[in-house]
């Protein structure tokens, strides 16, 4: 499989991920994700080159955004001045489930991270998907806290504020990475 940029005829297929997953989400009885992502916000991360695409052959198998921008109002001030990289939308489709396809991009994110001299990766997960929770934590990452208020609609309640994080290193993630080197994180 490999990992490579995200390109703008990438976005139909992006958006059907995120439909996919929310309905499969529904399915387990989770909220997650059941408002629609707005396509011009996805597409300008995609311009950005901060959103990667898994592809096995002729498909699509996953995807994984990954950005030196933290969300308003998540991250401390102190944690903020660690040098960090944080993941988003993280999406495997249903056709490649059971692979552990999930942990090789987490294993990717944070060897990416690694080589671009962040100490942390980073990420925030619906609070009410404790099964999602646990799966990170399965995957090496540290529980820091969950930020229940502040969201973006009236600083109301936040739907993603269960915050977590785990050291950054290189890792065997076995994907063919054609992704352009990292660019070093500066100091803040």
């Amino acid at each position: 499989m490999i990992i490579a940029p995200a390109e703008p005829g990438d976005l139909a297929k992006l958006l059907a991920f995120r439909e996919e997953a929310a309905e499969w989400l529904s399915a387990l009885g989770s909220d997650q994700w059941s408002r629609p992502y707005p396509a011009d916000r996805l597409a300008a991360t995609i311009a950005n080159g901060t959103v990667f695409m898994v592809r096995d052959g002729e498909a699509t198998a996953a995807t994984i955004t990954l950005t030196s921008a933290a969300e308003d109002g998540l991250w401390t001030d102190e944690e903020l001045s660690e040098p960090s990289l944080f993941v988003n939308k993280l999406t495997v489709a249903r056709t490649h489930a059971g692979q552990n396809l999930g942990g090789r991009l987490l294993d990717w994110a944070g060897d990416r991270a690694f080589r671009a001299s962040a100490r942390w990766l980073r990420l925030d997960a619906w609070t009410t998907n404790s099964a999602l929770q646990r799966y990170y934590l399965r995957q090496g990452f540290e529980h820091v806290r969950t930020v229940r208020e502040g969201g973006a609609v009236n600083g109301g309640p936040r739907v993603s504020g269960w915050l977590a994080q785990r050291r950054t290193c290189l890792a065997n993630h076995g994907f063919v990475d054609v992704t352009p080197a990292p660019e070093p994180l500066l100091e803040p």
